[in-house]
């Protein structure tokens, strides 16, 4: 029985032993294990916020990428050593350090800021241990490379970011913005803040207030730190809040808190930062719906791809088994990001593996050279940095407790409607085309002002200068006992069809001020009025403070000057210019000549001594200006030469006679002072309106000397200072002087504007979005001939103003718009006096080819003897002064002798017919004279001898 009993003990003990032993055989097996195949273990550091949202993905990222790549890899194997990031820098390094003496890690990936990267950095460089940061700074260091050799930065630098806020910014108008960012103790968000204000200004945008927020982890009570603050940005007239950089839970408590106050509402518009939208997938969707219609920018990535599909199926099933408390179990694009970065390295190992080199330099110089598509994206580093080349931005509007996608944005294309790198889709930079079904905050069915717009229990407060020098423009009418002032005037009508043009209600309430022009620009400036309306002018030093909308009158600086009779002695000279009298008497003396040489033959009441005939002639020509010339003409050329020359003076004394008249009749005024340098030179004084920048423009561009410049304050005033000689000339902006002119006009004139300005705009804050509107109402306006109806309605109010006009706007009659008559006058004078020229010598050469009997002349005898009988001809008509007839015979023989006989008979012939010529030639003295009448001027005959 006893050695029975023993047995059992015995099994027992023996079995005690073999349980003690296989752990020590197991333990020491791995150990030896490890030891022999310690060469082919990659030990890779990680150190990321595990308690995190995006901590906890990107933890089980990186266990489904090191798995993958054990279960296929048989010459090495990954080791993951995860460290808690403390958020501390100084923390960091304890850790990085750690890592590297005791657990031998060969990378070390993680960092999600850029200080705490930047000390980690440090250490690698050090130890030469490839450092694999999520984070970058905003503005790389020039030598930076230099600096940390072993670095990674496996993140967007920021850049794309901020531009991409600033075309969003720039497609709707906004002018203001306010930029809120939690600052992470060491002013790492400084530079993007630098960044996004030079991007704001590209496109005519300012950051109107910077809110920044301590760290998260270093307050008490977050929200009520928010919660003060947000009450703060109420005073603000921006509604356009950019989140540029911020952790989850401090996103969380900034929308919370604005939306207590009021500022996710109507009107406003939040952009929150890549790093909270590229969340979206992954956080509660009881935080999302605090950003009710907030604008987001998210990396895109492709989730098509089988690669996507089969992580995110494990990442699901992994993620619900370690974080069930969370509901969302989506990956986000920090994981992909995260499962990327193994892969960086498993692909740098294998390439490393080919080469056979496993040094640290080794394996760096292959992480550097990685590049390839992976689920976050193209991964491609240079200088190790993130390459940013085709990088796409998708707009994403939060809708309820979710999101909706919008467009996409790439730098080289903006806007577009498809994700495809390197094309542009449809472009839609510029406009809101891209965000057409946007949810804004408060359901708002427009797209938001982004600024601080009245209500009716806060309406727009209007500043309205009370005292002007013309009170058409505006003019205020104080109530009495109580009651409510009256506004009325040219710029009060125009600010009203404004406002009814907006689309929007637009409550206002005005306030009279009683100041200069240029004080009211700091009341806008320092936010005390929205707005001013009235005849204020846009010059360059008020664009300064604040904006104006486009002019809705030109503005320019003209002269007035008072005005006398322009009447003189000479008028009856003004009708034509003096080319003209010139051009009129000489075709008259042309006509003249003409006349006298057609009708010296033919007619007898021009024969005579020379004078006689070109004083007939002259008289004959210059009747004919009246129509009353009774000499007869006998030429039809004379008639063809008086017809055209009747014609032009019928069209001369028409004209004449209507300019005269139009001269006589409307009163003819004369400006005193013409010059403004003469005024200058004699010291003459001159009168403006002191209030308004016109004294100042005088004084420095003008140069005239301050004592010469009388400063007057109502438009009735300059009619006295002329009327008393105070002032020489006045100087007004062109809408005054429409205004004086139109009441003044038969005393005073004006000179067209010597210097042109920016014109008369209403005045608003600087950003103000009611600028643009106001603007574009105020072109439809003046394109469908409001803003001319207006002004003819206030400022051109004077009837008696048509029957006086300057000097100078009635033209004298000139020469080009007649000068066609006169080359049709003596055009027709040239022809005709060559016809009958021509006809002269024909007739000559007809009589002169008849051969004459025993006698041959020569033809240069002829043509001599014909010049000469021709010129004894007239030379004989101009030594009868008693218009006697006279026979001239011209007897030519061998002998050459000529001779002169009268007969009685021809006397009496030519009693009856005057101015008849007998030409005889005689053979052996003897022959038969005939009476012989002239043809064309030409009078030479021959009769052949008879026996």
């Amino acid at each position: 029985m006893h050695c029975l009993s023993t047995i059992p003990q015995t099994q027992a003990r023996i079995w005690l032993f073999f349980f003690l032993l296989i752990p020590f055989v197991l333990i020491y097996g791995f150990q030896n294990e490890t030891m022999n195949s310690d060469n082919k273990v990659i030990s890779i550091g990680v150190i990321i916020d595990v308690n995190s949202r995006i901590g906890k993905e990107q933890e089980v990222a990186m266990d489904i990428a090191a798995q993958k790549y054990n279960n296929i890899s048989k010459d090495y194997k990954l080791s993951l050593y995860f460290q808690n990031s403390t958020k501390d820098t100084l923390g960091a390094i304890t850790l990085a350090e750690e890592m590297i003496k005791v657990q031998k890690v060969q990378v070390i990936i993680g960092m999600h800021t850029w200080p705490e990267a930047g000390i980690v950095a440090e250490i690698g460089r050090k130890t030469q241990v490839p450092i694999i940061s999520f984070a970058a700074p905003t503005i790389t260091p020039p030598l930076m490379k230099t600096r940390w050799p072993f670095l990674v930065r496996l993140a967007n630098n920021g850049t794309a970011y901020i531009k991409c806020i600033a075309d969003i910014v720039q497609a709707y108008s906004w002018k203001r913005v306010v930029v809120i960012y939690e600052d992470d103790g060491y002013g790492g968000n400084y530079g993007m803040l630098a960044l996004l204000a030079e991007a704001l200004q590209d496109v005519d945008s300012i950051i109107e207030h910077s809110l920044v927020l301590p760290p998260i982890s270093s307050i008490h009570d977050p929200g009520e730190l928010v919660s003060e603050e947000m009450i703060k940005l109420k005073q603000t007239q921006s509604r356009v809040f950019i989140v540029l950089q911020s952790s989850l839970e401090m996103t969380i408590h900034l929308f919370k808190e604005a939306s207590k106050v009021g500022l996710v509402d109507k009107e406003s518009v939040w952009i929150i930062p890549e790093s909270i939208t590229n969340l979206m997938d992954s956080i509660n969707k009881s935080a999302i719906s605090y950003m009710e219609g907030a604008l987001g920018i998210k990396t895109y990535y492709s989730e098509r791809s089988k690669d996507y599909q089969n992580f995110e199926f494990q990442f699901r099933r992994t993620f619900w088994l370690k974080n069930p408390e969370e509901d969302n179990r989506y990956p986000g694009f920090y994981a992909l990001q995260a499962y990327d970065s193994i892969n960086i390295v498993t692909q740098a190992i294998t390439r490393m593996t080919s080469r056979n080199n496993s040094s640290p330099k080794s394996l760096l110089r292959e992480i550097q050279s990685s590049n390839f598509v992976g689920l976050s994206g193209h991964i491609q580093l240079e200088a190790g940095q993130l390459m940013q080349k085709n990088l796409v931005l998708r707009i994403v509007n939060v809708a309820g407790k979710s999101y909706k996608e919008l467009c996409f944005w790439t730098e080289q294309h903006g806007f577009t409607t498809i994700p495809h790198t390197g094309q542009g889709g449809n472009k839609v930079a510029g406009n809101t085309e891209c965000f057409r079904g946007v949810r804004w905050p408060g359901n708002l069915d427009r797209d938001p002002k982004g600024w601080k717009m009245p209500t009716k229990q806060n309406p727009l407060k209007i500043a309205v200068r009370s005292r002007t020098s013309f009170y058409k423009f505006v003019n205020v009418e104080y109530g009495q006992n109580g009651k409510d002032n009256k506004y009325s005037g040219f710029c009060i009508d125009i600010f009203e069809q404004v406002q009814k043009l907006l689309g929007y209600d637009l409550p206002y309430e005005y306030h009279a001020i009683n100041g200069t022009y240029n004080d009211l620009v700091p009341l806008v400036y320092n936010k005390t009025f929205d707005a001013v309306i009235g005849d204020m002018t846009i010059i360059e030093e008020r664009l300064k403070y604040v904006d104006f909308t486009v002019p809705y009158a030109e503005s320019g600086l003209s002269m007035i000057v008072p005005m006398k009779s322009g009447d003189s002695a000479w008028m009856f000279m003004k009708p034509f210019t003096w080319e003209l009298w010139l051009v009129t008497g000489a075709i008259l003396i042309y006509t003249m000549l003409v006349v006298w040489y057609l009708e010296r033959e033919p007619n007898p009441e021009f024969h005579g001594n020379l004078k006689l005939q070109l004083s007939t002639a002259f008289w004959f020509t210059f009747s004919s200006l009246f129509f009353a010339h009774r000499e007869k003409m006998h030429s039809n050329l004379t008639r063809l030469v008086m017809i055209s020359w009747l014609f032009l003076v019928l069209i001369l004394t028409s004209c004449y006679t209507a300019s005269l008249s139009s001269m006589l009749t409307v009163k003819q005024l004369r400006p005193n002072v013409t010059d403004i340098q003469w005024l200058k030179n004699n010291n003459k004084k001159v009168g403006c309106d002191g209030d308004s920048f016109v004294r100042t423009f005088l004084e420095k561009v003008e140069k005239f000397k301050p004592e010469n410049i009388i400063n007057i304050t109502n438009e009735y005033k300059y009619d006295e200072a002329f009327a008393n000689n105070s002032i020489a000339a006045a100087f007004l902006e062109l809408p005054y002087e429409k205004v004086f002119i139109s009441e003044y006009c038969k005393r005073y004139t004006s000179f067209t504007p010597r210097n042109r300005f920016g014109g008369l705009g209403f005045m608003f804050q600087k950003g103000s979005p009611l600028t643009r509107d106001f603007s574009k109402a105020i072109l439809h306006l003046s394109e469908n001939a409001e803003l001319k109806r207006l002004e003819e309605q206030w400022l051109i109010t004077s009837q008696n103003c048509s029957n006086v006009t300057s000097s100078n706007d009635t033209d004298s009659l000139n020469l080009g718009s007649l000068w066609v008559l006169y080359v049709i006058s003596g055009a027709t004078s040239t022809i005709c006096v060559l016809i009958s020229a021509i006809r002269c010598l024909i007739s000559r050469e007809t009589h002169e080819d008849v051969p004459l009997e025993g006698n041959g002349i020569p033809n240069d005898q002829r043509v001599l003897k014909a010049v000469i009988t021709f010129a004894k001809l007239i030379h004989n008509k101009n030594l009868d002064a008693s218009n006697k007839v006279h026979d001239v015979t011209d007897s030519y023989s061998r002998s050459g002798d000529a001779s002169v006989t009268d007969t009685p008979e021809h006397s009496q012939e030519m009693v009856s017919q005057p101015k008849e010529v007998h030409i005889t030639t005689h053979d052996n003295d003897i022959g038969t004279m005939e009476p012989y009448r002239p043809q064309n001027n030409c009078h030479i005959r021959h009769t052949k001898n008879t026996p």
